[in-house]
């Protein structure tokens, strides 16, 4: 089965390790959701250093190059910098859709999202109906 690509961005914290696993995690996630993911900060550490000027525009440009070539931008968790909403807006100009992490794992589901708080692992929806009050459930 092909894959289309989804660049994952995200208001990332700057603290390496900590960016590097959540990145992962993102990751993860969009693959389960059957997405082949992209993600520039995984890798382009690895041999770009960031504090010379021309290696940072190198970065961006490629990370630029890397979310025109995708089928969709991810915006994961839950803060929006500069650079998230430089990648939204050029994802925008591209007619690239931009969603969340979380809606494409409740599109994944068809809708219906799990409930880490379910005794059962019930949908939302179920679980509410479980527990109208005044139903005497």
């Amino acid at each position: 089965m092909k894959r289309p690509l989804a660049y994952i961005t995200a208001a990332w914290s700057g603290d390496r390790n900590k960016d590097t696993e959540q990145a992962a995690r993102y990751c993860r996630a969009a693959y389960e959701a059957g997405f082949s993911p992209v993600c520039p900060l995984l890798y382009l550490p690895l041999f770009l250093n960031n504090a010379i000027p021309e290696e940072h525009k190198s970065g961006v440009d490629m990370g630029r190059d890397l979310l025109r070539r995708s089928h969709v931008l991810v915006v994961c968790g839950n803060g929006i910098s500069e650079d998230v909403k430089n990648d939204i807006a050029t994802a925008g100009r591209l007619n690239i859709t931009a969603t969340t992490l979380d809606g494409i794992m409740t599109v994944k589901g068809q809708g219906r999202v799990k409930s880490p708080d379910s005794p059962k692992g019930g949908t939302n929806a179920e679980n509410k109906r479980k527990s109208r009050p005044g139903d005497g459930k």
